[in-house]
C-alpha cells in the first residue's frame, strides 16, 4: 500500500518472523550467542524465556540458520568432521517443533518426521523410543550432533517434557546424543517448578531471559527493519514518534511492528514523508494491546496534573 510512496522494497514491519530482519541488540545478541555455546557444549537442556512478542521465534530460527550456514560461522561450534580448514565444523541435525501441545507419542512422531525415519505409525511409545534411540546413535556415529528446538514450550505436558527427558539421558562416552532448547513464555518457568519434573529442571545447563527493546534500541530497531526493507532516506520517523513508540509498547518488537506499520499507513494517507508522534498516537488507540498501556500513561499524567492543581491552589492559600 505505502511501500511505493516511501520507496520500499517490502513491507518492513511484517510480523512474520523474517531472519532477514533480525536486528542484533544487546538482548538478542546475547541470547543468540548463549544459544550457540550451548550448542558447542552439547549437554542437556537450553532454555530461552520471554514475554509475548519479545521475539522468541525468531531468535529460534535466526539460531537454526546460523547452525546451517556457511562453515565460517559453524566452526566456531564444533570440531568433529573434516574439512580443509585447520578447525573443522561439526554437522547439525536440526528438529523443529513450532506447536509442542503434543501428548509423549504423538511428540515422538513428529520427532520421527523430522528426523526423515521411516517408521510404522501403529509403533506404540515403547516402540518408537527405541527406534528414536537406534537413530539417534546412528547419527553420532556420523559425527553429526542432534538439537531439537520446541516453539511455546509453556504448552508442552508435562508427561511429554519427561519423554524428552529420557531422550537426553542417552549419551556417548563423550556428550549426549541429543539437545533440547525449550523457548517459552514466562509461564514455562512456572510449570517446572513442578515436583514432577525436577530432573529435568536439573539438566537445565543454559537459560537466557529474551527481554524487550532499550529506549536507544528502538530507533536503531526501526532504522534496521526500513534498510533491509529498502528505504534510502535519512529518517522516516521523527524522535518524537520514536520516544512514543517505545513508551506505548514497552520496546515489544512485535507491538512495535504493528503500531508502526498503522503510523506509516496513517502518514501516507495524508501524503507526508516523515511519521510523527501524532501518527503512532493514533496507531496506538487502534491497538487493543497498546491501548491498554496507552491509557495507563494517559491516566497517570492527567493525575499528575490533577494533584499539581490542588498543590497550587492550596499555595495560594496560604
Amino acid at each position: 500500500m505505502y511501500q511505493e510512496h516511501f520507496g520500499l522494497r517490502e513491507s518492513p514491519f511484517s510480523l512474520t518472523p523474517d531472519t532477514s530482519f533480525f536486528f542484533a541488540c544487546t538482548n538478542y545478541q546475547e541470547g543468540l550467542n548463549t544459544l550457540l555455546v550451548a550448542a558447542r557444549t552439547g549437554e542437556g537442556f537450553i532454555k530461552i524465556v520471554g514475554e509475548v512478542g519479545n521475539g522468541k521465534t525468531l531468535l529460534c530460527r535466526k539460531f537454526l540458520a546460523t547452525l546451517s550456514s556457511d562453515r565460517t560461522t559453524t566452526t566456531d561450534i564444533g570440531t568433529q568432521d573434516g574439512g580443509t580448514s585447520g578447525r573443522h565444523a561439526a554437522k547439525f541435525i536440526t528438529a523443529y517443533i513450532p506447536n509442542p501441545y503434543l501428548e509423549p507419542r504423538s511428540l515422538l512422531l513428529a520427532l520421527a518426521d523430522e528426523f526423515r525415519m521411516e517408521i510404522d505409525n501403529s509403533f506404540d511409545q515403547h516402540q518408537l523410543l527405541k527406534e528414536l534411540t537406534r537413530t539417534l546413535l546412528n547419527f553420532a556415529r556420523d559425527g553429526k550432533r542432534v538439537l531439537v528446538c520446541l516453539d511455546e514450550a509453556q504448552a508442552m505436558p508435562l508427561e511429554s517434557l519427561e519423554v524428552l527427558r529420557l531422550l537426553t539421558n542417552l549419551e556417548t562416552e563423550k556428550r549426549k546424543l541429543m539437545q533440547v532448547v525449550l523457548f517459552g513464555q514466562p509461564e514455562l518457568d512456572e510449570r517446572l517448578k513442578q515436583n514432577s519434573v525436577r530432573q529435568l529442571r536439573q539438566r537445565i545447563s543454559f537459560q537466557y531471559q529474551l527481554n524487550g527493546l532499550h529506549r536507544d534500541e528502538m530507533d536503531r530497531y526501526l532504522r534496521h527493519r526500513l534498510a533491509v526493507a529498502g528505504y534510502k532516506g535519512e529518517t522516516l520517523f521523527d524522535s518524537g514518534a520514536v520516544n512514543l513508540l517505545h513508551r506505548v509498547t514497552r520496546g515489544t518488537p512485535r507491538l512495535a511492528n504493528i503500531i508502526a506499520h498503522k503510523a506509516m499507513m496513517l502518514a501516507y494517507a495524508e501524503g507526508r514523508q516523515q511519521v510523527q508522534a501524532r501518527h503512532v498516537r493514533k496507531a496506538a488507540a487502534d491497538t487493543p494491546e497498546s491501548r491498554k498501556d496507552w491509557m495507563v500513561w494517559v491516566w497517570s499524567l492527567g493525575t499528575l496534573a490533577l494533584v499539581s492543581a490542588v498543590a497550587l491552589f492550596a499555595l495560594s492559600l496560604q
